[in-house]
């Protein structure tokens, strides 16, 4: 048998018609000398009326199909799509049966985030695990018919590459046939889509996974998904126009949310002023504040403990009194950020209290109010440090207090543009300077003169879209004048050898004309997080490694045979301790 219907499809306009249905046994319920079962499959769930001996046989998650004839329900339940009918069985017939599960297929459940990951299977029969690969698959969709409307070609280019480390460490695969070589999985398809420009595809895009190295997190995992953008003989400008339509698209085909455009901008350096991050949160206000001049004559001890030049007093201040337990996460929240103390201030219809309250005059008191535009209460968190480390440390003060106190609205969508980013980045580690975001991004205007001297204040032609406190895309225009990229080379002290090794194949395609061009890369992982308000971005991955990069279901990564690493000429060795 066929089935006739889906879970979640049948209705008033049903009644009276027989009904062929196949899914799992959700719930079991007996009154009387009958019994209610509700049938559910990822459409959703239908109640059916069984009696004693069809009922006899069946248990939860066993999987089924039923025959039977629509009814209206006497009560209805309003909550389900197939809440007016039910469905009163006439034959039964078990598909297969199943053993008690390790936890309930329910959406709120208790159980640790590996023993779900261990039964990913079970996990995506929830509800709302099934509802997030829904709104992903919409995503995609959303994406290839805006783009196709655009001209844009899909084009699918290598997962086996070449090595180019400079950037995130590679995932590498020992080649069989070209003993003692590697490929590596790319980490984007940034030189292929830049080849591709060359090639006269001049609007190329691929929904693509990449691969890094990396630490994880709630939104990062080893392997990821990105929507991969380059279009020929555009600007930023250009970029920046099309994935602003299709964000305007996406929210409304899948969340009913009209943004409207352009999309506020905001430089790096503003946004590090003032967030202490270069992808803030703008669902709420709490901006950074210099406090620096309020300060200057005071001997607070906590700001003379840092004698830098360059140090700064930065603060923020919410319109709430804090209690010890939410300062004290605070003050742990500064000391994971290098900030070793934390000052507070709280002021509520006239009277300050607090660590630093009593040593504070009369005018610095009036100037904070001022500069906070307090009213009637409210905490100052501060201190001083250099500019780099009281930024971080404040802008990581500025989220927990939203987090405290529920500042961001789920609902909402904030999405902005930050630009202006430097070109390069000083790395303590190689002590030189590196490419802030790749060698092959293209200096502004202002900076073409002397970007390869002027290295600290050289600015990118980059930008970064951020949506809801997470970097969600990012790009730039390309270098295509092979005198600058020679400048750009020699900036980051890249040595010739390297160049020819790592990248010669790639810029001798530039000996054959190439038209100007930009391009963008989006991370749908997170923008599925996003959309789903789901707490990390294994919710939205179908099969996602834990923390730690393994698959409790497979136990991948796993060890292989001996002779499996002869074949490519491999020896383990002992890792020194």
């Amino acid at each position: 048998m066929k089935r006739t219907h889906n879970c979640g499809q049948l209705t008033i306009q049903n009644v009276d018609q027989n009904v062929i249905l196949q899914g799992w046994v959700k719930k079991i319920r007996k009154m009387g000398g009958m019994t209610f079962v509700d049938i559910r499959d990822r459409y959703g769930i239908t109640q059916l009326i069984l009696d004693e001996s069809q009922a006899k046989e069946i248990k939860v998650e066993f999987v089924i199909e039923i025959e039977g004839i629509v009814l209206e329900r006497k009560a209805k339940n309003h909550d389900l799509s197939t809440g007016e009918i039910e469905v009163k069985v006439d034959e039964i017939k078990i598909i297969n049966k199943a053993e008690l599960t390790p936890f309930q297929i329910e959406d709120q459940i208790e159980s640790l985030e590996d023993t779900r990951l261990t039964y990913r299977y079970l996990d995506l029969r929830r509800p709302n695990m099934q509802q997030n690969l829904i709104t992903r698959a919409k995503l995609n969709s959303v994406i290839r018919k805006n783009l196709e409307n655009l001209n844009f070609l899909e084009v699918e280019t290598p997962i086996f590459g070449k090595a180019t480390p400079e950037g995130a460490r590679d995932f590498l695969v020992p080649s069989r046939l070209n003993e003692n070589k590697f490929y590596a999985l790319p980490q984007s398809p940034q030189l292929y889509k830049q080849l591709l420009m060359i090639s006269g595809i001049d609007r190329y895009y691929q929904i693509v996974k990449c691969f890094r190295d990396e630490d994880l997190r709630i939104d990062r995992q080893p392997e990821f998904t990105q929507l991969d953008m380059e279009m020929s003989f555009a600007t930023g400008e250009d970029i920046i126009f099309i994935i602003e339509n299709l964000m305007k698209e996406i929210l409304w085909e899948i969340k009913g949310v009209k943004l409207s455009t352009p999309f506020k901008r905001l430089q790096y350096k503003d946004a590090i002023e003032l967030y202490g991050v270069d992808k803030p949160d703008l669902r709420y206000d709490l901006k950074i504040h210099d406090l620096t001049n309020i300060f200057a004559e005071n001997q607070i001890k906590l700001f003379q403990i840092n004698s830098d030049q360059n140090a700064k007093i930065k603060g923020v201040m919410i319109d709430e009194l804090l209690n010890k337990t939410q300062i004290a996460e605070l003050e742990q929240v500064a000391k994971q950020n290098h900030l070793n103390n934390l000052g507070f201030v709280k002021y509520e219809n006239g009277n300050w209290t607090g660590s630093i309250a009593g040593q504070l005059s009369e005018q610095e008191k009036a100037a904070i109010l001022k500069e906070f535009n307090i009213q009637n209460k409210g905490t100052l968190l501060v201190n001083k440090e250099k500019y780099e480390i009281i930024s971080q440390a404040m802008g990581a003060i500025r989220t927990t207090l939203a987090k405290q106190f529920n500042l961001a609205d789920p609902n909402k969508y904030e999405i902005l543009w930050v630009v202006d980013f430097p070109l390069f980045e000083f790395s303590e580690e190689e002590n030189r300077y590196v490419a802030a975001h790749h060698p092959f991004t293209m200096p502004k205007k202002e900076s073409l003169q002397d970007f390869d001297l002027n290295k600290k204040q050289a600015l990118a032609n980059a930008y970064d879209i951020v949506l809801n406190g997470f970097e969600i895309g990012g790009g730039s225009q390309r270098i295509t004048d092979p005198s600058i990229q020679d400048r750009m080379f020699k900036a980051i002290e890249m040595p010739p050898e390297t160049i020819e090794s790592n990248f010669g194949w790639f810029i001798n395609a530039y000996k054959y004309g190439a038209p100007y061009h930009a391009g963008i890369a989006l991370g749908l992982d997170r923008i599925a997080m996003l959309l789903s308000h789901a707490e990390s971005i294994r919710d939205v991955i179908a099969f996602p490694k834990n923390s730690s990069g393994i698959d409790p279901m497979s136990n991948a990564p796993d060890y292989v045979s001996s002779a499996q690493l002869e074949e490519l000429n491999i020896a383990l060795t002992a890792k020194k301790k």
